[in-house]
């Protein structure tokens, strides 16, 4: 009898290690899944709590992260009415004729004292066709000055 109830003991032990390494396991896995997942969800705000549940284990609970749908994914969405505009730049809708960061193409900056007039950057301080602002142009032989159509 005492041989029977060390084979049961050595049984038992054998299976709660073997499910203990099995939840864990599993565990990994859906951290590794999230993991990656995390990177396309990067500017989605989401706290995350740890508690313990009633036989000592911690476990991770999450709120349910919202997704926010970006024109990198669907360029679409650029082109729907109330839209900045038609372009996708760096994961947002741009309008490249008139944004200073993205002026006639992604990327190209407008410097501090220029507009974004028609896609190209201007000078509206001393630009006879954008003096003081987009296609405000200055009467023929007229000059622009300090943003006035002959100031003097």
């Amino acid at each position: 009898m005492p041989m029977k109830f060390r084979k049961l003991v050595f049984v038992l032990v054998v299976a709660s290690v073997l499910i203990v390494t099995i939840s864990a396991a599993s565990q990994q896995h859906s951290t590794e899944k999230y993991s990656a997942a995390e990177d396309d969800h990067k500017d989605t705000d989401a706290d995350d709590a740890i508690t313990m549940d009633s036989s000592g284990h911690r476990s991770l609970l999450q709120k349910k992260r919202s997704r926010r749908v970006t024109c990198k994914k669907f360029p679409m969405i650029c082109h729907a009415k109330g839209s900045p505009g038609p372009a996708c730049c760096k994961k947002k809708c741009v309008n490249v004729l008139k944004d200073r960061q993205n002026c006639g193409k992604c990327g190209k900056k407008c410097k501090y004292n220029e507009v974004c007039c028609k896609g190209r950057c201007v000078n509206p301080s001393f630009n006879t066709k954008h003096c003081g602002g987009c296609n405000n142009r200055c009467g023929n032989g007229e000059f622009c000055v300090f943003g006035l159509c002959n100031y003097a």
